[in-house]
């Protein structure tokens, strides 16, 4: 091991080989819905009902996540029949009027997934490249539907 650590390339590949769940991280700015498809989404702590959500300091949910007119965020977990969501919000082509978008209290959600987390913003650390949202789970739902993985750069489904 070097003072530097593991290479970027490196350190992805070993981290390619934990599966995770997909999500889209949601926000409002201004009248426009914004979404982001993350990876890097755990759970904190069951009392106070606590989620962290890492966000890559270039990509544009940054930068709107970091704003102070931003109070609350989305969390929603895919289910394995939305994976052309995860590809729409990563960036890649995708038609837009696909998002089943839906509001809670004027924050913008996507319906058909998983679950649903509304956060509000408790904690901003930055983190390297990344910067860590902690945020305070102020409402949930969720479905029995079976969830989309990411595993070694692909797409899977459970069974």
């Amino acid at each position: 091991m070097t003072d530097t650590g593991l290479s970027p390339q490196e350190f992805r590949q070993t981290l390619g080989r934990f599966a995770s769940g997909v999500t889209i991280i949601t926000a409002r700015s201004g009248q426009e819905r914004r979404g982001m498809t993350a990876s890097a989404f755990v759970s904190v702590s069951l009392q106070p009902p606590l989620i962290l959500v890492s966000v890559d300091e270039r990509a544009q949910m940054h930068a709107l996540l970091c704003g102070d007119d931003v109070t609350h965020f989305g969390v929603n977990v895919l289910s394995a029949t939305q994976r052309h969501l995860s590809d729409h919000f990563a960036g890649r082509p995708g038609p837009e009027d696909l998002v089943t978008w839906f509001d809670h209290e004027g924050l913008p959600l996507i319906g058909g997934s998983v679950a649903q987390l509304v956060c509000r913003k408790h904690q901003v650390i930055p983190a390297g490249d990344h910067t860590l949202f902690l945020g305070f789970v102020e409402y949930s739902r969720y479905t029995d539907d079976d969830p989309l993985l990411y595993f070694r750069g692909q797409y899977h489904e459970l069974g």
